[in-house]
């Protein structure tokens, strides 16, 4: 009888302190995302507050305000009035979305089409191929700009947004990874029935297989719209910053920060390019946000 005393209490007292280590642990979690979340949100903040700032100091100078102090004393709409009517940012922001848009519908074709043949058909170097393009994919994207560069210049394609779609839609095939994996779910006895009653590859691919394949397709297009909407580096080196009218939102707002005739209180302004571009961006991330993780965790499944 005590034997078993001693161990039901020998059981209570590692209950106890299983729910004890838990406890601490689920603690010390909370306390890590809580510090990563200020650290991840205190500059988002900081150039949201600077986007509705209107004060300057004594002297006139934005900066020394912007720095000494955090929240600003007088707030407003100016810098988004000044952005709107001395600046192309208009202009920026059409652009930059054509190119998004554009980008988006013409790389989500490319990928979920490789995808498909990477996953539905056999036909030889196969293999050979997923594993050259795993490799390809472990090089950022950059490395080739100068190459691409001269490449576009030969075709007398830079300094124009059609150079700039035709970059982000040629690679975007490379990443059909994630794609090829939620593709690999879909069973194949859907296929070979459809071949069987006689549809072509083209058949297969937009009637059957795109219609079960919603969330992976919301997951490519906001991949593939997110990228082209903040590129800075390829937008720099094909658009340059000779034409005003034709720059993406990054390269102007760098321009106005950097460029050859910057102002340092036009930083306030920028601030407020900053916000207005991260609107849509936000949107759709809020909006599909059920379908993209629906498309990582089904995509990642193989």
């Amino acid at each position: 009888m005590k034997g078993e005393l001693t161990v039901v209490q020998d059981q209570r007292e590692k209950t106890a302190s299983y729910k004890a280590q838990k406890t601490v642990g689920l603690i010390f979690s909370y306390i890590l995302l809580v510090i990563l979340s200020i650290v991840w949100l205190y500059p988002i903040l900081w150039i949201i507050l600077n986007a509705f700032r209107t004060e300057l100091n004594d002297q006139g100078d934005l900066i020394g305000v912007v720095v000494s102090n955090y929240f600003p004393k007088r707030v407003g709409f100016d810098n988004f009035k000044t952005l709107f009517t001395t600046t192309a940012f208009p202009r920026w922001f059409l652009n930059t979305l054509l190119v998004a848009s554009a980008s988006c519908v013409l790389s989500t074709l490319f990928t979920l089409s490789v995808a498909y043949v990477m996953s539905k058909l056999e036909f030889s170097w196969r293999k050979t191929y997923l594993r050259f393009a795993m490799i390809l994919g472990l090089f950022p994207g950059f490395m080739s700009i100068m190459a691409i560069y001269y490449i576009l210049k030969a075709f007398g394609l830079t300094h124009s947004l059609f150079a700039l779609i035709l970059v982000n839609a040629s690679g975007a095939g490379l990443g059909f990874y994630v794609a090829k994996g939620f593709f690999d779910v879909v069973p194949n006895s859907l296929v070979e029935s459809a071949r069987i009653d006689g549809a072509t590859n083209a058949q297969i691919f937009f009637k059957i297989i795109l219609p079960l394949s919603k969330p992976i397709i919301i997951y490519t297009a906001l991949l593939a719209f997110t990228g082209p909407w903040m590129d800075f580096i390829f937008a720099r080196v094909i658009l340059g910053v000779e034409n005003k009218e034709s720059l993406t939102v990054a390269v102007g707002l760098y321009d106005m920060i950097y460029g050859n005739h910057a102002d340092t209180n036009v930083f306030t302004t920028f601030c407020a390019g900053c916000t207005i571009v991260s609107i849509p961006i936000v949107t759709l991330f809020l909006s599909m946000q059920k379908y993209y993780i629906e498309g990582v965790t089904a995509g990642s499944v193989k």
